[in-house]
């Protein structure tokens, strides 16, 4: 199979990943003069920051997803590919793909970030992340499906029922507190209506977090209060706990404790997604790629790497960036003024990152921000983290459809989309007998 892209005279810059960074990039190197390629394995941009929503029940995964070919229709030399990407030669500036191989002069990685089981395979075999929009519609699956299998059991089995509706959560951060929010919220106004002769009471929603406090990367209010809505919700929170194992029933935690659940949520660590053929001196820890100030990859002048699966050190952040959209959308949007630097025979202008706050919201009402100039929480936090949420959505269909939703179930407490909708299996036929 081919990669069917035109060979011209123009230098060609070859993308890995449609996410924040990646999509921010070529939009804004449309019309530079370069010929843009941009490589993922999916035919979409996903919206991250609601996955949660989609694994609640509260969007349809369409909301949050929205069509490559359809922000760069109309735009001459923007090529769009669906592929895997197997390897990197450096050397020979080549990209082995799904497709076919693919030549560079200029590469990008914008690959995001995979979960990371920190090495515990068991947890990594029976845990659901939150990493893409397929794994929250699995997530949502898993939540619904375990609802129905306890609602057909009787009263005398309470405990097989405690096990199917418990639901721990484990890690503390932004994508933590937001699904357990979500939930312990289901529990309280809609699964009681879906399910009148279920005891809610049986189900526990509980958060594990190893460090001593939720939302380590944002201020001690918005930790504090984090931690006092989400107790208000019911939701249990264990800190400075750390997991350990999970078979897929028993969930083994580091004080010898156990807990029974059938569903473990895992938000707890990233690892960067680096490429094979990229050298080990320049991945770093996390697996994320090592890069300078210009976003480019240590020992490599053509490969430059931006978004989460890179790491830059800093004065003001000697650990690297967050891992937040911000960080992502601001690389990809100083490193499309470099490469038209890089056309006119300018300097390069160094990546400094404006932090524009971070938000995390905890349920209907509740929310918390940190701004650059002002901490706040509650009521307003939450409208502030809507309005720019909304705003950052592709497409104003798409945003529509979100502000339609939220309406819907602010004033109803109706999650209207909860829906098990497994891939279609192929049914196994029996072998032809033989000795016939």
């Amino acid at each position: 199979m081919s990669v069917n892209i035109p060979e011209t005279a123009k230098k060609r810059i070859v993308i890995i990943g449609a996410g924040f960074a990646g999509l921010k990039l070529a939009k804004k190197l449309v019309g530079s003069g370069y010929q843009i390629v941009l490589i993922d394995k999916n035919n979409y941009h996903q919206f991250q920051p609601l996955f949660y929503q989609v694994a609640s029940s509260g969007l349809e995964p369409s909301s949050i997803l929205f069509p490559l070919r359809k922000i760069f229709q109309s735009r001459k030399d923007v090529y769009i590919r669906v592929a895997e990407v197997y390897s990197i030669d450096t050397v020979k500036k080549e990209i082995q793909t799904s497709l076919d191989t693919v030549w560079y002069d200029y590469l990008v990685i914008a690959t995001g970030v995979t979960s990371n089981f920190f090495g515990m395979k068991n947890l990594e075999g029976h845990a659901i992340p939150m990493k893409s929009v397929a794994e929250a519609m699995s997530l949502r699956n898993q939540i619904l499906s375990n609802l129905e299998k306890a609602v057909t059991l009787f009263n005398e089995f309470e405990e097989e029922k405690k096990t199917l509706l418990n639901v721990v959560v484990v890690g503390g951060g932004p994508t933590g507190v937001e699904i357990a929010g979500a939930i312990a919220e289901m529990k309280e106004f809609v699964l009681p209506k879906d399910y009148p002769d279920l005891n809610m009471n049986l189900m526990q929603v509980s958060i594990i977090e190893g460090s001593p406090a939720l939302l380590a990367s944002m201020s001690k209010h918005a930790s504090e209060k984090s931690l006092f809505y989400l107790e208000r919700l019911g939701i249990n929170v264990r800190l400075n706990t750390r997991v350990v194992d999970y078979d897929g029933e028993i969930l083994k935690l580091g004080d010898g404790e156990e807990i029974k659940t059938k569903l473990v949520i895992w938000a707890a660590g990233i690892s960067g997604v680096v490429p094979p053929g990229i050298p080990d001196e320049s991945v770093g820890r996390t697996h994320r790629i090592l890069v300078d100030e210009f976003n480019r990859v240590k020992g490599l002048d053509d490969v430059f790497a931006i978004g989460d699966s890179s790491v830059m050190t800093t004065e003001d952040y000697p650990t690297g960036h967050p891992q937040v959209a911000q960080v992502a959308i601001q690389q990809g949007a100083n490193l499309a003024r470099n490469f038209k630097a890089i056309k006119k025979n300018t300097n390069l202008k160094p990546f400094k990152y404006t932090d524009k706050g971070s938000m995390a919201t905890i349920g209907r009402n509740r929310a918390v921000a940190d701004l650059p100039f002002l901490k706040f929480s509650g009521f307003i936090a939450w409208l502030t983290w809507m309005f720019v949420h909304l705003m950052a959505i592709v497409g104003v269909k798409n945003r529509l459809l979100i502000f339609i939703n939220w309406m819907w179930n602010y004033m109803t407490y109706d999650q209207s989309l909860r829906l098990i909708l497994w891939a279609a299996r192929k049914e196994q036929t029996p072998p032809e007998d033989t000795q016939k």
